[in-house]
């Protein structure tokens, strides 16, 4: 974060706390190789260092430093009402590697905690490590995760568990929420430094614009409809999509209490504390929208100074009004893909939407629909596709209307298949997968962590060896106790 960070009003220079007796959990080699970390046969760390600076114990790494550990102040809204002053409360940045930050979670306390102690445990890091590699994976923009360290620490949730380290990456952890603490708090001229970084690190773009404040603000909300647009199309439930965890750079951040869609409900709520569903799979894109929506409002002093004289926020509510059909647009294409078509006709938009009604009326596997739809051939009378389905009569219906849709396609089945197949994932991490995993680490046993890591790096291949870990939850496996405490 190179814009000028100065005094109480942006940040806290503070060294992570130790983290008692570290040891290593897992490390992602893709992640290690974006930021040049020499990995061993052990897929760990060459240098032994890096286990104590990435548990929080030490800043030098090989007679580097990293001199100014920092936390930063954030503002923002929760679950539709403003909270004022929030901040990194277990997030302590490092430093920078490779044009990369580097940020460990759950490094300890901040003046940002609010009363909490800084740390995260072993359940919710493993989760947040895991599925930031795999939504690299598939393709959808995220912040990285770079190793899990563990530790015998207590640390007191609803019941007493084992304190963990996850390091992440990003070009930037910008968020949303700077620019709405420096807006509520009329820090003006923090908020002029960091459009003008961002600008120039991020958005290059937007400096030839005669407007370049609002030019980035079209941008930031531009690249955050496209990447709701693709957790959609993978089933994928952010769980507290608060503005405060809605990243400027358009990268999904803040891995709480996700999940992907299994048995397909489009209402379907992750966040068990989300008692009114306002972050349900299907209000995704609204509230992104919303959040973008409190960008502009804290962007309008921004706007104010380049357009002198002009209404700042009626020019923001129009650009606000680019939302919609950019992510339309981004949905739709992503969607066409899913299904192999790749001509656009009229009717597209109701022949998916119809499917995902189907889907839902029928509580189908949302992975396991989309990924076999690709055995389905253009003049078969019959496939076994439709076993998905308790209506037949209904399923059966809509194949009549894919088919015909698909005599527009002049791809060949197989090739058709192909390209679907690299599209349509076949393992995802599915919540009891993810459990699984959780309840033999807690018992020391990290195979299941590294297993599951392994997978997912690959989620368009076969993988036969792993066939089990692309079914649905049985009845007895479903995960729905999952909360906003870590």
């Amino acid at each position: 974060m190179a814009f000028s960070l100065i005094g109480d009003d942006t940040c806290q220079f503070i060294a992570p706390s130790p983290l008692p007796d570290p040891y290593w959990i897992a490390v992602s080699t893709e992640a290690a190789e974006l930021v040049g970390i020499s990995l061993g046969s052990n897929q760990l760390p060459t240098d032994p260092d890096w286990l104590a600076v990435l548990a929080g114990n030490s800043a030098e790494l090989g007679g580097r430093l990293f001199p100014k550990p920092m936390a930063t102040a954030y503002s923002g809204h929760q679950f539709g009402h403003w909270a004022g002053q929030l901040g990194d409360g277990r997030a302590i940045l490092l430093g920078e590697l490779k044009h990369q930050e580097l940020q460990l979670k759950g490094a300890g306390m901040t003046r940002y905690s609010r009363m909490g102690d800084g740390r995260a445990v072993l359940r919710s890091s493993i989760r947040e490590f895991l599925c930031s590699e795999a939504m690299h994976a598939l393709g959808i923009p995220t912040t990285r995760a770079l190793s899990l360290v563990g530790s015998k620490q207590a640390v007191r949730r609803e019941t007493m568990e084992t304190a963990a380290v996850c390091s992440r990456l990003a070009p930037s952890f910008i968020r949303i929420g700077h620019f709405e603490h420096y807006a509520a708090n009329g820090l003006h001229v923090r908020s002029q430094e960091l459009a003008a970084y961002l600008i120039e690190a991020h958005y290059p773009e937007c400096q030839s614009s005669s407007t370049p404040y609002l030019a980035l603000f079209k941008a930031i909300s531009a690249r955050n409809a496209r990447c709701v647009a693709h957790w959609q199309g993978v089933g994928f439930c952010h769980g507290v999509l608060n503005s405060d965890n809605i990243s400027a750079l358009g990268l999904t951040m803040d891995y709480g209490p996700f999940g992907f869609l299994d048995h397909t409900a489009l209402d379907h709520i992750c966040n068990h504390t989300d008692s009114g569903g306002r972050y349900a799979y299907h209000r995704q894109p609204k509230i992104m929208h919303w959040n973008m929506a409190c960008l502009a409002n804290a962007m309008v002093p921004l706007v104010e100074m380049e357009s002198p004289g002009d209404d700042a926020a009626d020019i923001l509510r129009t650009a606000l009004g680019a939302f919609p059909p950019e992510y339309e647009a981004e949905w739709l294409g992503l969607f066409r893909g899913k299904l192999g078509l790749q001509t656009v006709a009229p009717d597209d938009m109701e022949l998916i939407e119809s499917l995902l009604q189907l889907m839902h009326a029928n509580r189908a596997d949302f992975t396991n629909v989309f990924r076999s739809l690709s055995a389905v051939q253009k003049k078969d009378g019959h496939s076994n596709w439709r076993d998905q389905f308790l209506d037949r009569d209904a399923t059966d219906a809509w194949l009549t209307q894919y088919r015909t849709r698909l005599m527009q396609e002049s791809s060949s089945d197989a090739e058709r298949a192909a390209h679907m197949n690299r599209i349509n994932p076949k393992f995802i991490l599915r919540n009891h997968l993810a459990q699984r995993a959780i309840e033999m680490a807690q018992g020391d046993d990290f195979t299941e962590v590294n297993r599951l890591q392994l997978i997912l790096s690959r989620p368009f291949d076969e993988q036969p060896a792993f066939e089990q870990y692309a079914l649905a939850p049985l009845p007895d496996e479903v995960v729905t106790d999952l909360s906003c405490s870590s």
